[in-house]
């Protein structure tokens, strides 16, 4: 497993695009990273060169994006780097950086934001947590000065 992981901080540049297909939900958006510096003989925040990935998110990732992500947000990307190019006639085409993302969430250090966990669809039909994970509750018996959860099982 020699794959690139990276972790990009950015805003959302582009409205994310929802689709449904056969292997499942897919959502894909750009990313505008730009580094920023001191400039020193200024003294003010200087924009640098900005970076744009595509970012691309299968699954429940995919369809939480399309929920709770909209352009300008500032996000937090970590996922898989994938560089692309293609030559025509001997010259570069085109250069695209890509990110199959794994996780993705709002940069906290730029705003506030209100969680909210999804359910499963087998766990909510049943009512029941997901298979393997466990129960938490206190036992009634437990001392009131008790900190920690117990797992039930």
């Amino acid at each position: 497993m020699n794959e690139t992981m990276i972790c990009a901080v950015g805003n959302v540049a582009t409205q994310p695009v929802y689709r449904e297909l056969a292997t499942g939900a897919s959502v894909r958006f750009r990313l505008a990273a730009t580094a920023r510096y001191l400039d020193r003989e200024k003294n003010e925040w200087t924009d640098g060169h900005t970076n744009f990935f595509t970012v691309w998110a299968n699954r429940q990732l995919a369809t939480n994006v399309a929920g709770s992500v909209n352009v300008g947000d500032p996000v937090v990307v970590q996922g898989r780097l994938k560089v692309r190019s293609e030559v025509r006639e001997g010259q570069p085409a085109w250069t695209s950086a890509d990110i199959d993302a794994v996780a993705i969430g709002h940069d906290l250090a730029r705003g506030t934001s209100a969680f909210r966990r999804t359910q499963r669809p087998e766990s909510a039909a049943t009512g029941a947590s997901a298979p393997g994970e466990p129960v938490w509750e206190t036992p009634a018996d437990e001392t009131a000065d008790r900190q920690e959860p117990v797992a039930v099982t």
